[in-house]
């Protein structure tokens, strides 16, 4: 039995590959960081069938010394400080954990087993202010956030890893992934959220950012099969996934609450503080790469994804 290691366990993509890694007959540890009360609200289904232990990207020893134990064949580096905002607010705890973890778990790779596959999740906000129309795996990066910065070093330094020390590093460069697993300060689940609660009375309007601003939706249980799929490659690679469609917030707007039978433009309420600093424009990818090599297409479509969320957040708001 393969034992995969997965770091960020405890998040919306951690607990999709945690259910697919399971269905496929692996053993799963998961890695959370000490806390009072470790949220494990998204895995509590599957916690009777994985192990979760406690590491930090902040901290080496933690690292090697999980490596050693639990002797992973496979490391899925899903952990990070991964909501744009906040980098905002604490631009050097982003880099230490989003960027200079990649390093920390690479190094514990070179020094306990090199023959582990490692997964590095990188993200599309890497593009920010995007060069190219739509975005593939040989676009140049413009990061646009502390974020985007911090995957871009985690996205590289993965690479460096790869070619100087011929460990199987792979990088997903992926667009945004939604699902009702989704946190609640993500604008997707915002939306979700709150189309649900305005329909049953809960709340009277919805404030938003930048209605305009596109975006490459897809779900997040397609998302983590491609994961899957890179490390079981001949070669390491990096590989952009996505829908290869954008949609804007007002669409997802429109389509959520028609839902449930209401006009988005009676609720939503554009407010300037949710507006970034530096706004991200247009990203759409082009996953040709992932479709040819990996034979990866996503399952669920754009609509099929907002409807769901919206059932999702209504179901959750019926029985609390």
């Amino acid at each position: 039995m393969p034992t995969a290691l997965i770091t960020g366990i405890t998040g919306q993509d951690g607990s999709y590959l945690s259910e697919l890694l399971l269905k496929k007959g692996y053993r799963v540890v998961g890695v959370a960081r000490r806390s009072s009360t470790i949220n494990t609200e998204r895995i509590k289904h599957l916690l009777d069938d994985i192990s979760v232990v406690q590491g930090d990207l902040q901290d080496q020893g933690s690292l090697l010394a999980l490596l050693e134990e639990y002797k992973p064949e496979e490391v899925y580096n899903l952990a990070a400080q991964s909501f744009v905002p906040t980098s905002w607010n604490q631009p050097a705890l982003t880099g230490d954990v989003t960027a200079l973890g990649v390093t920390r778990m690479l190094e514990a790779i070179r020094f306990v087993n090199p023959k582990i596959r490692f997964y590095q999740a990188s993200s599309s906000e890497m593009f920010g202010r995007v060069q190219e129309v739509p975005q593939k795996e040989s676009t140049p990066f413009y990061p646009r956030s502390p974020y985007g910065v911090a995957k871009m070093y985690g996205h590289w330094i993965t690479v460096n890893y790869r070619e100087s020390f011929n460990i199987f590093a792979t990088s997903g460069i992926l667009f945004n992934h939604e699902s009702p697993r989704r946190g609640l300060e993500f604008v997707t689940r915002k939306i979700s959220d709150g189309v649900a609660r305005i329909k049953f009375g809960l709340a009277k309007d919805l404030r938003l950012g930048n209605l305009d601003s596109q975006r490459d939706w897809g779900f997040a249980g397609d998302y983590v099969e491609a994961m899957w799929l890179m490390l079981q490659q001949e070669h390491a690679d990096n590989y952009v996934i996505g829908t290869g469609e954008t949609h804007s917030v007002r669409e997802f707007c429109e389509v959520a609450f028609s839902h449930v039978g209401l006009d988005y433009k009676d609720y939503v309420i554009q407010d300037e503080r949710f507006y970034r600093p530096a706004e991200v424009d247009l990203l759409i990818s082009d996953p040709s790469m992932a479709r040819a090599s990996l034979k990866w297409e996503p399952a669920v479509a754009f609509k099929e994804l907002v409807i769901m969320m919206v059932d999702a957040d209504l179901e959750r708001l019926k029985k609390g």
